[in-house]
């Protein structure tokens, strides 16, 4: 069935480039509509992300080995010489000539018999010579590090301009590994060690994260196969995020503002550390997705959140100064999330210009939200600068009244009330929180 995984993960390939698509969405339709087992399920995730994941260097060895220019390719064919590269360059377990070969066939079932020549003269001699590989030229370079790790060239340049060579090249390294699942545990239905041994009876791995209770990372999978997750014993939520709520303090009997929800992670773990008990405002400026708030919320048998269709840059006067806690998760450019969405290193500079302007109005009007001496948590799923640092240190320069607070939880400790999450350092996704105190 190893050929269905890799039709299935074409596929997968052609729905994300087709219609712009998040790669989990294009990966769940393609499993079901092939009724993937789960062993060819798993191949086909991986050879999908993969081959996103290692676009740009996956090309630069089919155009060494090709009489043909990559960009004179149609992008079917271009996606099943990636797909053959990418198994040849990663993938040890896959014998050199069964990924050829069933390359080779793949070309064949997707209509391009005329290219099957160029597809297998190419495949083989990438596995003739994959011990001993041209080194990519350039090395110490930005060009370099954006072919060798397959990110824009823009963004490594960024990147390098607001850190160290060394610390970049980490990042993008650790973007390009294949990311856990991490999971909260719903300590309102079951203790977090009762849940653990759940796991352990149904075989699956998993790694606790002391400092966080019940945080839990696998290796993956389906969400829906884990035990519980029609009872509701748990919720997807990466580690950074959880601990940005832990950092915002919620606890029982707050009135908590979470704008910008969907899909309500946040809402979730504030209501499971207010024991239920407390009222939770979940908006989203779109209506659809306040359903997903509210389908979650119902699943995990939480009562403490309603939801709300709002633009988080239009506070209605009712909320004025109503609020405990704000937790203002902004739309942001994402780059933080690389590992998990792959497609996101297509974005352009000029497609996230606008943003800072966009996070920085959000952030003053929910400002006007927060109690005297509540609290206002600013959150972003990148590592820019310009939409995290750069964002609380004007607010804080135009907002006497906002001071940042500082935090720790195990390891991670804020300066200046502020932490930025790496990949590489944290081993959770790239994301940025900062704590502010509106004084009494």
């Amino acid at each position: 069935m190893e050929n269905a995984a890799r039709r299935a993960a074409l596929e997968a390939l052609e729905r994300c480039r087709r219609e712009g698509a998040w790669s989990a969405a294009c990966l769940d339709a393609v499993q079901k509509k092939y009724a993937l087992e789960r062993r060819d399920a798993a191949l086909t995730a991986r050879l999908c992300l993969g081959v996103l994941q290692n676009s740009a260097y996956c090309d630069y060895y089919i155009g060494l080995y090709s009489a043909r220019r990559t960009d004179s390719l149609q992008p079917r064919l271009l996606d099943v010489l990636r797909l053959g590269t990418y198994q040849l360059l990663f993938l040890d377990k896959i014998p050199a000539r069964a990924a050829v070969n069933e390359c080779v066939a793949l070309c064949r079932s997707a209509g391009m018999e005329r290219a099957s020549g160029l597809v297998n003269a190419v495949l083989r001699r990438i596995a003739e010579n994959r011990e001993q590989l041209p080194e990519i030229p350039g090395e110490g370079t930005a060009d370099w590090l954006s072919r060798r790790y397959s990110h824009p060239l823009w963004l490594v340049e960024r990147l390098l301009r607001e850190h160290e060579y060394a610390f970049t090249e980490a990042f993008l390294k650790a973007n390009n590994e294949v990311p856990g699942l991490t999971i909260q545990v719903n300590t309102r239905k079951v203790p977090a060690e009762d849940y653990e041994r759940a796991l352990s009876r149904a075989r699956i791995a998993f790694r606790e994260w002391p400092e966080l209770p019940g945080c839990l990372e696998l290796e993956g999978g389906a969400v829906t196969a884990l035990p519980g997750y029609e009872e509701g014993l748990f919720y997807v939520q990466d580690r950074a995020a959880r601990c940005a709520v832990e950092a915002a303090g919620a606890a029982s009997g707050m009135r908590v503002l979470d704008a910008c929800a969907a899909p309500g992670g946040k809402s979730f773990a504030a209501a499971i550390a207010m024991g239920d008990e407390g009222s939770i405002l979940s908006c989203d400026i779109h209506e659809k997705k306040l359903r997903l708030i509210e389908s979650g919320a119902e699943r995990l048998g939480l009562r403490s959140i309603r939801t709300q269709a709002c633009d988080a840059r239009e506070v209605l006067p009712a909320s004025h100064k109503a609020f405990d806690l704000v937790i203002a998760d902004v739309p942001c450019s994402g780059l933080g999330v690389i590992r998990k969405r792959p497609e996101i290193r297509e974005k352009k500079e000029s497609e996230i210009a606008g943003l800072p302007a966009v996070q920085s109005e959000i952030l003053q009007a929910l400002s006007a939200c927060v109690k005297r001496g509540g609290t206002l948590l600013y959150s972003t799923c990148t590592v820019l600068q310009a939409e995290n640092a750069e964002i609380i240190e004007d607010f804080l320069s135009r907002n006497p009244d906002f001071a940042p607070e500082d935090f720790r939880i195990g390891p991670v400790r804020s300066q200046g009330g502020c932490y930025t999450f790496w990949p590489h350092i944290d081993g959770t996704d790239g994301f940025f929180a900062a704590k502010l105190k509106r004084k009494e």
